[in-house]
């Protein structure tokens, strides 16, 4: 499909709740953004989707073409995608199926919309089964969050809980192995190191110069913290690293340089939480923008 194409059932689909006319009327239809694995830009693609074993899965099929398309390589790249279905949208991880479960989602795929085991029979490649998951809430969150201290809660259950994800995999990873987690750990990895990435660039750009200026006595403090996220910034890169191969081939590497990542995280959570929370539960969170000045 051109760019023009896409670009028209792109807004049509978001003016109409979800809905759009011509070939997709009545069909299956999401739109998926992708961050460029060189540009890092947004790319955004009308896809259709087919639901299975309670998940939400896309085709890389190009309608049969000889390569896989531009949004599959982004989000081998950068895992992390952006959901449009409906009126609702949301982040998910984007996990593509190996071994026996993309042989199975592929023919469940194919049972909901033939049309896919007629763009398989046109290609040598094996057509990518993306599975789009979207993150549980991790437990234990604030029920609702008002507060700054309740969004950084959040946001360190959310890491808490991949990081525990991703090392249960690493643990039962063997490279070779028919099962194939290989890709599902990789994705895994690198959309935990994509969320740590960006929730200290937001702290160290950010909140902890707000908290400098307004709570001069927790300078020491805020260095301390800012001198452990470059300490695990080191592991992180180390980590990602490992990862720029699509198999993994260190096993006990990566596992050691995950268990010494959760060692300086969990660590520095627990610092975190203990030196600011007080300062951070007065500030409200969304952040409430001053009345003009009418006079």
């Amino acid at each position: 499909m051109s760019m023009s194409f896409n670009l028209n059932v792109i807004e049509e689909f978001r003016a109409n709740g979800g809905r759009v006319g011509g070939p997709f009327e009545g069909g299956d239809l999401l739109l998926l953004t992708t961050t460029g694995a060189h540009s890092g830009r947004p790319h955004t693609v009308p896809l259709g989707f087919v639901r299975a074993e309670g998940l939400l899965l896309v085709v890389a099929s190009a309608a049969g073409a000889p390569e896989h398309p531009q949004w599959y390589r982004n989000l081998l790249t950068h895992p992390v995608v952006r959901v449009e279905l409906g009126t609702e949208a949301f982040e998910a991880i984007a996990v593509p199926a190996e071994g026996p479960r993309q042989e199975r989602l592929f023919a469940a795929v194919v049972h909901a919309a033939p049309g896919y085991g007629d763009y398989q029979a046109h290609t040598e490649r094996e057509l990518p089964v993306v599975v789009l998951e979207r993150p549980a809430a991790p437990p234990g969150r604030p029920h609702e969050v008002r507060s700054l201290a309740d969004k950084l809660l959040e946001t360190h259950g959310w890491l808490r809980a991949q990081l525990r994800h991703v090392r249960t995999e690493a643990r039962s990873h063997v490279p070779g192995r028919p099962a194939g987690l290989g890709l599902q750990l990789r994705q895994h990895c690198l959309a935990f190191c994509a969320g740590l990435t960006h929730h200290h660039t937001g702290e160290d750009s950010a909140i902890f110069p707000a908290l400098a200026r307004s709570h001069p006595e927790l300078a020491a403090v805020l260095e301390r913290l800012g001198e452990q996220h470059r300490a695990i910034g080191r592991i992180k890169e180390e980590l990602v690293a490992l990862l720029s191969d699509i198999e993994i081939a260190e096993p006990e590497r990566l596992r050691a340089e995950l268990d010494r990542m959760a060692d300086e995280l969990e660590s520095h959570l627990d610092r975190e939480e203990a030196e600011l929370l007080p300062a951070l539960a007065a500030i409200p969170f969304p952040p409430v923008r001053p009345t003009p000045d009418r006079r």
